[in-house]
């Protein structure tokens, strides 16, 4: 749950990682495939300000925290790319479409790790110390780590505009290709629906389960 101040402060900032550094490695990505566009957009950078959705990184986890939803997501604004511009068209697209995912599933066992340690020092340190900063930074790895699982269990789904809908394109006949790009219209209606139906979270929350207790022991 959501619903303490302190909760929602150390769960801002763990969101704000996972969606910025999972769309600037979409850009990245694509930018060593040979598309400079999300150079030229100004996206390759770890600048908050211009990944910020309001809708995506501020209203919708906002109304989630506020609603003591167990789990909390968003988006950041997609990053501007130019498939045309990949020197290998099919690689490029399973890369980039994969590189935000991996980046959140790379995140969530680097904070993992660092959560670990942290419980092996939490009794070595003076209570005080132990109150003021470890345990919050216990706290904030821990939401660090469920939000990138979520964003990458969420991201993999095979539904348009989805990263999951991309890379499986990638591995289709590119007659398929204008199917996918006119279904994104009606994606986020279809998300949307099972999101608010509970279908998502029944789809997402097993694989999560698992990789949430395997990362954190």
């Amino acid at each position: 749950m959501f619903t303490k101040p302190e909760d929602i402060i150390l769960t801002i900032p763990a969101l704000m990682i996972a969606v910025i550094l999972h769309e600037v490695a979409h850009g990245w990505v694509a930018y060593k495939m040979g598309d400079p566009t999300p150079k030229e957009a100004g996206r390759l950078t770890l600048n908050p300000i211009p990944h910020i959705d309001p809708l995506g990184t501020i209203i919708l986890p906002g109304l989630l925290m506020l609603a003591g939803s167990p789990i909390v997501f968003g988006w950041a604004k997609p990053v501007p790319i130019n498939p045309m511009n990949f020197k290998d068209l099919r690689k490029g697209m399973f890369l980039v479409s994969i590189a935000g995912i991996s980046a959140n599933l790379a995140l969530a066992v680097l904070f993992g790790l660092i959560n670990r340690a942290l419980r092996h020092i939490l009794p070595l340190v003076p209570e005080q110390l132990a109150g003021l900063l470890v345990i919050p930074l216990l706290i904030f790895t821990t939401k660090t780590v469920l939000i990138n699982l979520v964003l990458a269990l969420f991201n993999a789904i095979p539904i348009p505009p989805l990263d999951g809908s991309k890379a499986l394109m990638s591995f289709l006949s590119y007659r398929y290709w204008e199917l996918f790009y006119r279904f994104e219209q009606y994606g986020f209606i279809i998300i949307t629906v099972l999101l608010f139906t509970g279908v998502l979270q029944s789809i997402i929350m097993p694989p999560l389960v698992f990789l949430y207790r395997l990362i954190l022991g």
